[in-house]
């Protein structure tokens, strides 16, 4: 069974106090409970995102290696299982911030995920790659296997490069 998966974007990209700022929104056929788990379960995370390995309790630090093979550590700066988690991601000057929120809408379940931060110089191809996770967590969720990321991230990236040169 192929997985339908659009060659133009379904984020947005923005420029918040000099830095970029992406956003992805979608909705999935799960409940909410489901969609926390998949993302903050490792072993689930595995499956679609990253390896993580450490402490993801309020708090905690951990390593992961994403996908796209972005490697580093992490801290849950939030936590509130069901509705929203927030991250952040690097160190020193290089530290960004992920933060997701899950509302149920109806029989299905909206995940909003914003990474915020970003150099304007890379937050198109930030953009391509959150796509590209989104989507994989879709397949997960719907029991397929995730695509090639990196392929994937090649495809979607001169839609979102089009797509920050618009932006101001």
């Amino acid at each position: 069974m192929s997985i339908y998966r659009p060659t133009s974007p379904i984020g947005s990209l923005h420029r918040r106090d000099g830095a970029g700022v992406v956003r992805m929104e979608d909705h999935f056929e799960t409940d909410s409970d489901d969609l926390w788990d998949a993302l903050t379960s490792p072993d689930r995370l595995a499956r679609w995102i990253a390896e993580v390995d450490g402490d993801l309790r309020l708090g905690g630090h951990f390593e992961a290696v994403f996908t796209s093979g972005w490697r580093g550590p992490g801290r849950v700066d939030a936590c509130e299982p069901g509705r929203r988690l927030l991250l952040t991601m690097g160190e020193g000057d290089d530290q960004t911030t992920i933060e997701a929120w899950i509302l149920p809408d109806g029989e299905t379940v909206q995940l909003i995920v914003e990474e915020r931060g970003l150099p304007l110089g890379e937050y198109a191809g930030h953009g391509a790659g959150w796509q590209a996770h989104i989507e994989d967590l879709a397949a997960h969720l719907g029991g397929h296997p995730a695509a090639e990321w990196r392929q994937r991230w090649q495809e979607l990236t001169p839609s979102y490069e089009a797509l920050a040169h618009s932006v101001s």
